[in-house]
């Protein structure tokens, strides 16, 4: 590790084995505090590079718990975090109108970082219990049509970074690796980043792989499709810029997706909106991003249409039954 800091001290980067390797030793307990929080202040002070991403994405996925369930089709909708928007759960909402919409949605996420809940915060109050059982979660999925991959059940080796990331008190890369690290790599992915740097860092990892994919940045600053201005979309097919009337919608402000200032009101909006009692700007903005999703499964099906079959499933209440079934 001394040897890789003096490297990067040096404004040099690692190579993908190198950073790999890194991690490794990092998530087994090898390295020191004060060596690994010089590690995590490098890549705070100067932007990370896909081979280094990929290589400490090696090692996350390496020490996982694993699950393999390669008979299956199904998707994961997540974001970065870090967008500082505080808005209301919208990508968790949306994977349960996917499945409502009949795709098996396989949810991989954590506890809010930049918002008040994360999805972690709300499926826990909702009464969601987590386990890393494969078999317990194969069962939530053909019953319900989810089930949720909570971040730290399968990643133990991160409880060796937990106390220094806290004490350091910014964002590190982990925030970074979390929504490419899903225990499964479900066959599609619809990814929502914070800025266009990260885009295009999980653009260029992505393509490496033979998973479906989309990569969305709204390009006033949200990990999602926001609706309040025009958003960066690209996946297998390539890079597009998308308005809100390619969804077929209206634009929204930014006041409209508020997520509320405690969680007890987050998981108000999240139950009333499910109910199909949102208002119209939240139901419209959950209905983009699982549209959104949708047409990642079905990239030969109009945008239009699948936000449609999206209103559809939350609208008839068959969302709300995924989570009945779910909890």
């Amino acid at each position: 590790m001394k040897k890789q800091l003096e490297k990067l001290f040096a404004h040099q980067r690692l190579d993908r084995e190198e950073a790999g390797e890194a991690l490794m030793r990092i998530t087994a307990g090898e390295i020191n505090d004060a060596q690994l929080a010089a590690f995590l202040t490098v890549f705070r002070m100067r932007p990370i590079s896909a081979e280094e991403l990929q290589g400490f994405r090696d090692a996350l996925l390496e020490r996982c718990v694993k699950v393999n369930w390669n008979d299956i089709e199904s998707i994961d909708i997540v974001g970065t975090g870090g967008d500082g928007k505080n808005t209301f759960n919208i990508s968790t909402l949306s994977c349960f109108v996917v499945a409502g919409a009949g795709y098996k949605v396989t949810k991989h996420g954590n506890y809010g970082s930049s918002s008040v809940s994360g999805s972690s915060n709300t499926l826990e109050r909702l009464g969601y219990t987590f386990t890393n059982d494969s078999e317990t979660l194969r069962k939530q999925l053909d019953e319900a049509g989810i089930c949720f991959f909570h971040a730290p059940k399968f990643h133990p080796a991160m409880k060796h970074v937990g106390p220094v990331r806290k004490q350091l008190g910014f964002r590190t890369f982990f925030n970074l690796l979390g929504p490419l690290c899903h225990p499964l790599q479900p066959t599609h992915q619809l990814y929502g980043t914070s800025t266009l740097v990260i885009s295009r860092l999980y653009q260029h990892i992505m393509q490496a792989s033979t998973r479906k994919f989309t990569i969305v940045h709204a390009l006033d600053g949200y990990d999602e499709i926001s609706l309040t201005g025009n958003a960066d979309i690209r996946g297998n097919a390539g890079k597009r810029v998308t308005t809100p009337t390619d969804f077929g919608l209206q634009s929204l402000f930014p006041g409209q997706l508020a997520g509320g200032e405690t969680q007890d009101e987050a998981v108000r909006i999240f139950k009333s909106v499910l109910s199909g009692n949102g208002t119209s700007a939240q139901n419209d903005v959950v209905c983009a991003n699982a549209g959104l999703a949708i047409h990642t499964i079905k990239p030969n099906q109009t945008l239009l249409d699948c936000v449609a079959e999206a209103r559809e499933s939350l609208m008839s209440g068959k969302a709300e039954i995924v989570l009945k079934k779910l909890v």
